[in-house]
Formats: C-alpha cells, structure tokens, sequence
C-alpha cells in the first residue's frame, strides 16, 4: 500500500476516533457541572479538562473567561481549535475523501454524512438546547463509522492502518479522561498506597467517569461494590477485557502492526510490545504508589512516541 494512503486511513480513524473521545471527556465536564459545587471547583473542573487537552493557551487567545459554556463553545465548533470536535470531523471526512478508493461506499458515505449532519445541527441549535444529547449524538456517528467500516471492507492492511489508527488515539485520550478527574484530586487521595474513602457526593463523580467510557454497567459486574477511585483506574488501566482500557487498547495496537510489520519496523514493534508488557503485568497498587498522574503523563509519552514510530516505519514522514 501506497505510504500515502495509509497516512490517510491512519489519520481519517484517529480524528473520528478523537471527535468522540472530545466528546466523552466534555460530557464528563457538563455532567459534573449539573451537580452541587462550589463556584471555584467547576471552574477548576472545565481548567483541568483544557490544561489536560494541551489547550490553556488556545482558549485564552478567544476567551477571557473560563466557563462550561466557553469550554464547550471551544472545544465543539471554534474553528480557532483544531482539536475541537467540528474540526476532527472535517478532518476525518477530508482524508476519507483522499482515499475514496480505498474505502467502500458505505464508508466514504457515513464520514460524509456526520459531517454534514454535524454542521446541520449546530445551525439548527440542537448543542444549545440539550449538550448531553448532542454528544451523545457524536458518539453514535463514531460507533456507525466502526461498525460500518468493520461490516464492510476487506480486511487487508488499509483495515489494519484504519484499527491502528483507533486504539492508539482511544489510548491517548483515555489517559486523558483518567488525568482530567484523578489529576484533581488532592494527595490525600493517593498516599503511599494508603486510599481513604471519598466523600459520599463524589460517587456522582466517579459514576460520571464511568459512563463517559461506557464502564458504569462493566464496574458493577466487575466488582460488585461501592465505586472506589482506585478501582476505577484498575478498570480503565489494566482489565483488557474493558474495551476502552489502556491495556485493551495496546493489544488492539499489538495486533494490526504485528499484520503490518516491515523490515524497518522492529524498533516501533519493540516499543509496543514493552508497552503492552507493562500493561499486562502491571499492578494498581504499584501505579498508585509511584503517583498516578505521573504514570499517566508517562504512559501519553510512550504513545506519542509509538504514534510517531508508526509514522516514521509506515507513513508519511512528518515535518521535522
């Protein structure tokens, strides 16, 4: 296959991909924000989502204050953000418009369709009259986008180039989401293993965590319990068999390069596998006594770098 157009496949999946995941992470801010806080601790919510999005100095540039209503403005439609779910979705239709060949007819047709419906319904005003179901919306397109892509082409290495694609930005931004909520946390949470009961309103919180990844059902037949933070990690770090956990994701990523290794791949192979390894052999309780914050930003580091090997092995050479 033509580098090129694995550059396209790989990135029109990431994008539709990060439109969801923007999604998911701002109905866990628009969620938290409907419940009981303190003026300053919403605030610190919404500045916590930007600051974990890489975004503070963006939105500051367009916006003086930082408000639910501001933040989700940026973070769907400003067309200043190219990270804003309006501009991943363009995106992910303008590389499946480049790959049209590679693609079947259903596939080029629901990108298409999400981006049009999309402008469709900001100009309808259906993000302002009800937010949740607006990015719920945004989630279906991106569930059709798989099924349809799954149900329908052939699976060769432009398939393979398309899942590589998902799971490494569903890794990524699971950390995130993870980071937006535990980063905020005071130590006291987190103390050399030592994890003390959350206060009562919190489980509001962490109930919103879980369904921002489609977990609240999972966690309950998982552990059978009252939802504790560090079992919340454990789930979204470590269980492979959670589809949207970061060890689910790395063997997904595992699987397609091993379809699609090449002569000069073996570094970013290796790089994988570690990752994997990590994952499969890993213990919370050791992630929370070295600081979960610091394992996350660690864990964005080493996709990053894979991301970029998959690049430099397969793709496009990116700009230096």
């Amino acid at each position: 296959m033509l580098s090129r157009t694995a550059d396209h496949l790989f990135w029109m999946a990431r994008y539709m991909e990060r439109a969801e995941n923007t999604a998911r992470m701002l109905n866990v801010g628009y969620e938290t924000s409907l419940l009981p806080q303190s003026a300053d601790m919403a605030e610190q919510d919404w500045r916590g989502l930007l600051s974990i999005s890489e975004l503070t100095g963006s939105f500051a540039e367009s916006y003086s204050e930082i408000s639910a209503r501001n933040v989700m403005d940026f973070m769907v439609r400003d067309a200043s953000n190219t990270s804003s779910i309006g501009a991943c979705l363009r995106a992910a239709r303008e590389n499946a418009r480049a790959v049209r060949g590679a693609l079947t007819t259903e596939v080029w047709e629901t990108q298409n369709q999400t981006w049009l419906e999309f402008n469709r319904l900001l100009r309808a005003g259906a993000f302002e009259r009800d937010p949740g179901e607006f990015f719920e919306w945004v989630k279906f397109r991106s569930h059709l986008s798989r099924g349809v892509t799954l149900g329908t082409m052939l699976q060769d290495e432009a398939l393979h180039f398309i899942r590589t694609g998902t799971f490494l930005e569903r890794a990524d931004n699971t950390a995130r989401l993870l980071d937006v909520k535990f980063h905020a946390l005071s130590a006291e949470y987190f103390g050399a293993g030592n994890i003390k009961e959350s206060q009562e309103v919190d489980f509001y919180h962490w109930s919103a965590v879980l369904r921002s990844v489609s977990g609240f059902e999972v966690y309950r037949k998982v552990y059978r319990n009252v939802i504790r933070p560090e079992r919340v990690a454990e789930l979204l770090i470590l269980r492979a068999d959670m589809p949207r956990s970061l060890a689910a994701c790395m063997n997904e990523v595992m699987l397609n390069l091993g379809v699609l290794a090449n002569e000069q791949s073996a570094e970013t192979l290796r790089q994988a596998g570690r990752l994997r390894a990590d994952l499969q052999y890993g213990s919370i309780d050791e992630i929370l006594a070295t600081g979960l914050h610091a394992y996350l930003t660690h864990f964005l580091d080493r996709v990053n770098d894979l991301g970029a090997g998959v690049s430099r092995d397969f793709l496009v050479p990116m700009a230096a």
